[in-house]
């Protein structure tokens, strides 16, 4: 293979430059570095209020309580529906068995 002789030798970066990266990658890494740090506070107060709160901070688990109240909610309102019929229907029997007012 031939060797170019004429072509310019590409110049070494200018140590400015690169120490201005150097100080931009180190901010980068401290802010990430600071958000890590919070991020992990917070998911263990998370996980603190869960195990207070459901008994477990496990995800599966939680994920099975949730879908347990789901199920528990969409049952209350028909449960709450046929009880009140139940009382609307006593109701309703109470009024046809209480004796009229006396004929004088």
């Amino acid at each position: 293979m031939p060797v170019e002789r004429n072509k310019p030798q590409p110049r070494p970066p200018d140590i400015e430059a690169l120490k201005k990266r150097h100080r931009d990658l180190a901010n980068q890494k401290i802010a990430a570095d600071t958000n890590l740090e919070r991020a992990t506070e917070q998911l263990e107060q998370l996980k603190k209020d869960a195990r207070e709160q459901y008994g477990t901070d496990d995800l599966g688990r939680l994920q099975q309580l949730l879908e347990e109240m789901k199920q528990e909610n969409e049952r209350k309102p028909v449960e709450y529906d046929r009880h009140l019929a139940e009382i609307e229907k006593s109701l309703a029997e109470i009024e046809q068995n209480r004796p009229g007012p006396a004929k004088g």
